[in-house]
């Protein structure tokens, strides 16, 4: 694996470009703070803001934050108006949903749940029988043979005034 190093030199230019790079934009800042921003740049920011390059947009934020940390009463009417809307529009996050969107949502919903059934019918379809075990008689069978063992005869099925069903859970069986 080759390693790339750079140049003490190199590095000086660098950060000397960062700098000037830097200073020109806290400079441009400074100018832009002491002036309004001119109409035609705020001009149907509405419509515009989700066009624009995020460079220009981010330097247009600036400018304006800028502006709205001096005295509010110097700011131009388009200009709190472009900053209310950039901070609180309906763009980005807060965007209106497409019109379509709530069909595709039920849309989507329907096929879900049309899914489901055909998983669900489809595994009742090829399911084993119940057991022998879920009939009505072996569980009256499993009733008897529980109050011949006295089995919870404080409270349960072996108990003097016992009224439930016990065991029994199945429907009657029509064979």
């Amino acid at each position: 694996m080759m390693r790339i190093t750079t140049s003490g030199a190199l590095r000086a230019a660098i950060a000397s470009t960062s700098r000037q790079a830097t200073t020109t934009t806290l400079i441009s800042r400074a100018a832009a703070s002491t002036h309004a921003i001119s109409n035609p740049t705020l001009a149907n920011i509405e419509k515009r803001w989700e066009g624009m390059p995020l460079q220009e947009q981010a330097e247009l934020w600036m400018s304006l934050r800028d502006r709205m940390k001096e005295d509010w009463a110097q700011l131009t009417l388009q200009e709190k108006k472009a900053a209310y809307w950039i901070a609180f529009g309906p763009h980005g996050p807060r965007s209106l949903p497409p019109p379509d969107e709530s069909k595709k949502v039920a849309l989507g919903i329907f096929i879900g749940v049309l899914a489901s059934l055909a998983i669900f019918s489809t595994s009742r379809m090829f399911a084993k029988p119940a057991p022998h075990t879920m009939t009505k008689e072996w569980q009256e069978a499993a009733n008897e043979y529980l109050k011949e063992q006295k089995s919870d005869p404080f409270t349960g099925i072996a108990s003097p005034n016992y009224t439930g069903k016990g065991q029994v859970q199945s429907p009657p069986s029509n064979a």
